[in-house]
């Protein structure tokens, strides 16, 4: 790339420069110190190379990280080249010759001929990682609507490798695009003004911060593919009351994404002073339908007044078992908390050495039995209708969950927007082009009316 080339040779020219004079500078004195010219040399040697590698370690020295290792590779090279042949002077001329030379080539090569940018390449991976968390979150949606669940998940996803499952590429490559971002980065901010980017001092790092932005949203669109993947699965008949809703919410947030995306590739600055009316407007018919059918996400059974009575009551006496945990006096647990304490500790462990057991048969994971694999917590109730009660509830849970991650998405969807706008104000993208709006042919006005309607004017 042309800024790692420009970035490289500013390195090793200065290294080149700094090693070299100081080469000659220590030589030069050593001779004239007779025999101990040589233990001068050898000291030396050893004592720049220990400073040079100490130097670069440091987190501020990491761009000159390259010109540090030139500067320990011309400098040694002098001094032992130097001595054995008693010509100094004329190695160092020599060294600095040879990468001016490959300086020069390859400065030609890379302007002249066939320039790569690096910040090029950066706006274009900004730009493209915004179609591919739009299409994961499309995609989330509707499989989930649709009731798709995976027959068996692919080793690829649960080892975070890469698939062939588009909803799992798409935001996997805005995840792991922050290494390549700042690499990129560090090159950029050696380019000179370039075809439209033709600013000096070009703000590079608000690409980064768009994309940092969108990666913050491309989370959340790993959670809802975490909720297809997920053990416990709503049922149909809950997700179609609020389907309407939801995949209006994945409709907009797609639609602005795509919308940004195609705003950062053609370096365009946003149309509507509001791009996200329609997705807040969507978000809040889904929070309303949410609080109009609450009963379908929780157990309202439990809910009676009775229950209501007693946890108004608990809250109350809040403030007197606060006051005796602070005068020392022990509250024993009852034996009811204690055989709950203790179920719960043997389900925790049989559920972790169930989810990792060596034993595994596919791709190293086991398959799990149907949640929940366990004896039920209340002796009094039947086991079978206390279990079915509790994954009716869980899955019921499973529905809320996606539904507040759409929402979330929304939320975080505006810190992308305002990132867009202080990039497009910085880089000073251009206006948006109005379209013309197709203007309908009159009639005429009323004298032509009037000729029509005597029959003069077909």
């Amino acid at each position: 790339m042309e800024s790692a080339t420009l970035s490289r040779g500013f390195n090793r020219g200065l290294g080149t420069l700094t090693a070299g004079g100081l080469a000659l500078a220590i030589a030069e004195s050593a001779k004239n110190l007779g025999e101990m010219e040589e233990v001068i040399i050898v000291v030396s040697t050893f004592t720049v190379g220990f400073c040079t590698t100490l130097a670069k370690q440091h987190p501020k020295m990491k761009p000159y990280e390259y010109g540090f290792r030139v500067f320990l590779l011309t400098f040694g090279y002098v001094m032992v080249s130097g001595y054995s042949t008693g010509k100094f002077t004329d190695t160092a001329v020599n060294r600095f010759v040879f990468i001016a030379l490959g300086a020069a080539v390859s400065l030609g090569i890379n302007i002249g001929i066939y320039p790569i940018w690096a910040g090029e390449d950066l706006h274009n991976l900004v730009a493209k990682n915004f179609a591919g968390v739009a299409n994961s979150l499309e995609g989330c949606v509707d499989e989930y609507l649709k009731c798709m669940e995976y027959e068996r998940i692919s080793s690829r996803i649960l080892l975070y490798q890469p698939s062939d499952d588009p909803l799992y590429s798409g935001y996997r490559a805005a995840v792991e695009a922050s290494a390549q971002e700042q690499t990129l980065l560090d090159d950029a901010i050696w380019e000179p003004p370039h075809g439209p980017y033709k600013m000096m001092s070009y703000p590079w790092k608000s690409f980064t911060k768009v994309g940092g932005a969108l990666r913050h949203c491309s989370f959340t669109a790993m959670a809802l593919h975490g909720c297809i993947l997920s053990e416990i699965q709503a049922p149909p008949e809950s997700r179609k009351v609020f389907s309407s809703e939801i995949h209006k919410v994945g409709r907009e947030c797609a639609k602005v994404l795509r919308e940004l995306g195609n705003n950062v590739k053609t370096m365009t600055k946003l149309s509507s002073s509001d791009i996200l009316f329609e997705v807040h407007l969507a978000a809040e018919e889904l929070q309303k339908k949410i609080d109009e059918r609450s009963y379908l996400l929780v157990n309202t059974e439990a809910w009676h007044t009775s229950k209501r009575a007693e946890g108004i009551k608990d809250a109350m006496n809040a403030t007197l078992i606060t006051g005796r945990e602070n005068k020392n006096e022990a509250l024993e647990p009852t034996i009811a908390d204690q055989t709950l304490a203790y179920h719960y500790k043997t389900f925790a462990a049989s559920s972790f050495r169930s989810r990792y057991d060596s034993s595994s048969t596919i791709d190293g994971y086991k398959k799990l039995p149907h949640w929940p694999a366990r004896t039920t917590f209340h002796p009094n109730l039947p086991l079978e209708d206390t279990e079915s009660k509790t994954y009716q509830s869980a899955s019921a849970l499973s529905l809320a969950t996606f539904s507040s991650l759409l929402i979330e998405f929304v939320a975080r969807l505006q810190n992308v927007v305002y990132a867009f706008e202080e990039l497009s104000d910085k880089a000073n993208f251009k206006e948006p082009v109005e379209e013309p709006v197709a203007v309908s042919k009159g009639d005429g006005g009323f004298v032509a009316k009037m000729c029509k309607l005597v029959g003069l004017r077909s």
